[in-house]
């Protein structure tokens, strides 16, 4: 938990500049130039570092009910296989178990996430530019803007843009996982496991299944979050396909880069926390 608390403290001005990029691609140069403008905007905390509460719950949320899920889900492929211990089961069973539990997580992700965008983007949205000093902005706490969400919605509107989430999350994390899991294997020495290949090995196969896991949903996450932002109707193909349309297959690229760049180091973290956690808890019980 500590560790998610901190990667968000650490990457959410990146998170920022990648949603609005994604959201407002007409209204920046690029991811300097929406960095730069951001702050001197609104300055960190209400700028780079908007939505970071909401962004703290859905990754400790997600992270939970995800690594969760996934232990579940390897058992569950490992007695399929007739596997002994889940520390057997291959790259491709280890993504099947990483999809299968994007499943759940998708669920306590997509309201804090809803939150965290509209929260990122409430400049551009409330006065439709980037550069707007002299506007004045309607300030909105998440708990507000939540409140303010059921009242008008129901519960049904926190879940705005769930199917879109799922068909982000679900293959992205079998990639993620897959990408994570084949790193390990090919890093590790003969004769040596996959969990003693060391912390910097461990990293690297994180690195590499963050950076796996949005090469492949990148699109789908830009649709996410226009729908949410811009509660637009439609379903996810629709909305695709309109981007396409107007704006070309690029924009559905807007906010690569600070993701990409913020990924490698969370990921990387992240992997060394869960298997080091994993092995000292599991060295706990068995002794």
């Amino acid at each position: 938990m500590c560790g998610g608390v901190a990667l968000v403290y650490v990457s959410q001005p990146l998170d920022t500049v990648k949603v609005k990029m994604q959201t407002f691609p007409h209204l920046y140069k690029g991811m300097v130039d929406c960095l730069v403008k951001t702050y001197r905007n609104d300055g960190f905390y209400r700028g780079l570092y908007a939505g970071t509460m909401p962004a703290i719950a859905a990754n400790v949320a997600e992270n939970s009910v995800l690594f969760a899920a996934y232990g579940g889900c390897q058992s569950l492929m490992a007695k399929i296989e007739r596997q002994k211990d889940i520390n057997d089961l291959s790259p491709l069973s280890n993504a099947t178990a990483g999809f299968l539990a994007a499943f759940f997580s998708s669920f306590s992700l997509c309201p804090t996430e809803l939150i965290k965008c509209k929260l990122q983007g409430l400049r551009e949205v409330q006065t439709g530019t980037s550069d707007s000093k002299n506007s004045t902005v309607n300030r909105i706490s998440p708990f507000r803007l939540t409140h303010s969400i059921i009242k008008e919605e129901g519960i049904r509107g926190l879940f705005r843009g769930l199917t879109s989430t799922l068909a982000r999350e679900m293959p992205g994390y079998f990639f993620f996982f897959g990408g994570y899991e084949t790193s390990r294997e090919l890093l590790r020495k003969p004769g040596q496991t996959k969990n003693d290949i060391g912390p910097i090995n461990t990293m690297i196969s994180g690195a590499v299944g963050g950076v796996v896991l949005w090469a492949v949903i990148f699109p789908a996450d830009v649709i996410k979050s226009r729908i949410q932002i811009y509660n637009l109707p439609g379903g996810l193909f629709s909305i695709g396909r309109d981007i396409v349309r107007k704006e070309g297959v690029l924009a559905l690229y807007n906010g690569l880069k600070p993701t990409l760049i913020r990924t490698i180091p969370a990921t990387a973290v992240l992997f060394v926390v869960f298997e080091y956690t994993k092995k000292v808890l599991t060295n706990i019980f068995i002794t």
